[in-house]
């Protein structure tokens, strides 16, 4: 019974010390350590959004402290909070950095801060740290919804729960066409900002339709296209797309995606074999800076202010390519080399303009992809423009050098 009886006023005094301690914070805000959760701001309450898995999830709204389960997710963020895009991202996955230096440049150079943000590994390969993550105290985690199977695999979302951090699946990647429009609908939500979102929701349609009508209107014969995903990022030949993401973008544009046939989801490989039976009019690498992934790589640096001139000089090394031997693309030199980002972000409008214009150049002459890019940044983003998302080799002169070999390459 004593021993009872000094537990009870023990916790009696914990209570107390915490009421106490409220009441300082109360007082005087800045008297909270760095990095604790903020009080909620007046006017925030519950609200019960269905994310792109068709969960039902509980959050307090407008989030303050969020953690993007993606680096990339920074692509939407930015158009929303276009003030300052870090103001509320407490963590996220170090992939921006790695996979779009330019980019986070871009960002770093206006915003320091963003170096601060703490970074962790990704949940599919295992290397999150939810203990880094609690700390944190995030109002909402953003995942991408492939890793629904890690963290169900590792019971991440009922721990999360149980210390009342809500998770939400969004997804740019698996079908963008399709889920693009409700995550920026979700999270223009969370984060209070949903006017925006319907601004840019709008924005991104209207840009979409230019191409799609015109396809609809004309009927214009398609050309067979195939698109080489990751070009440079991997020796493996021949990675691609079936009927989503690229390959849904090129129908969109105008094109029969070759591989839409043999690649049943988003993601898939064709053998060299089938490249060459299939006999593509164009193929359409893509790429991106990946010298933290591949140093000196084959990759082509396409992006945010790429040197053109180098990247078509990568590009033309793809004609080469044992896949591509004796195809209409070799023989016309109709390749092409778009960023790779695209197929993971709400901008892939300005990727369907794009191909639009390789595809039908004379059904599209007043079309500026580098225009609507330009404009979307004006619009929507904190960091200026910088063109090279795109190269060709249309018009070039052929030369023995590119002329298609029949010899043994690596892929």
């Amino acid at each position: 019974m004593a021993m009872g009886h000094r537990w009870r006023i023990a916790l009696l005094i914990l209570v107390l010390a915490g009421i106490a301690a409220a009441g300082i914070l109360l007082v005087s805000p800045a008297a909270a350590p760095e990095g604790a959760a903020s009080p909620p701001p007046s006017g925030s309450h519950h609200v019960t959004v269905t994310d792109l898995l068709g969960r039902n999830v509980q959050v307090r709204v407008p989030v303050q402290r969020v953690i993007l389960g993606e680096g990339r997710q920074l692509y939407l963020v930015a158009a929303l909070d276009t003030d300052n895009p870090i103001q509320r991202i407490v963590g996220w996955r170090k992939d921006l950095i790695q996979a779009d230096p330019d980019t986070y440049s871009a960002y770093a150079k206006k915003f320091p801060r963003i170096a601060d943000i703490p970074t962790f590994g990704g949940f599919e390969d295992g290397t999150f740290d939810i203990e880094q993550a609690i700390a944190q105290k995030p109002d909402v985690i953003l995942l991408n919804i492939e890793a629904q199977r890690a963290t169900d695999d590792a019971r991440y979302i009922e721990k999360l729960a149980a210390l009342g951090i809500p998770v939400v699946y969004v997804d740019f990647r698996h079908r963008p066409m399709e889920n693009t429009e409700p995550t920026m609908r979700l999270m223009g939500r969370l984060f209070g900002k949903e006017a925006r979102a319907e601004e840019f929701i709008a924005y991104r349609t209207a840009q979409i339709r230019r191409v799609a009508d015109t396809i609809a209107a004309e009927q214009p014969p398609r050309p067979k296209v195939f698109i080489e995903r990751i070009g440079g990022y991997t020796e493996d030949c021949c990675l691609s797309f079936g009927n989503e993401n690229f390959g849904k973008y090129v129908e969109v544009a105008g094109g029969t995606n070759v591989a839409k046939g043999v690649i049943p989801g988003t993601f898939g490989q064709l053998n060299p074999e089938q490249v060459i039976a299939s006999n593509p009019d164009q193929v359409v690498v893509t790429s991106a800076n990946w010298e933290a992934y591949v140093p000196s790589g084959h990759w082509i640096g396409v992006g945010p202010g790429a040197d053109l001139a180098e990247a078509r000089r990568k590009l033309e090394t793809y004609t080469r390519r044992p896949a591509y031997t004796g195809t209409r693309a070799a023989q016309e030199r109709a390749f092409h080399a778009i960023w790779h980002q695209f197929y993971n972000s709400p901008y892939e409008f300005v990727a369907i303009q794009q191909l639009a214009k390789w595809f039908h150049p004379d059904l599209f002459t007043d079309l500026d992809p580098d225009a609507t890019y330009r404009e979307m940044h004006e619009r929507f983003l904190p960091v200026p423009y910088e063109p090279g998302y795109f190269v060709s080799l249309d018009g070039a002169t052929p030369t023995a050098s590119a002329a298609p070999s029949t010899a043994k390459a690596a892929p």
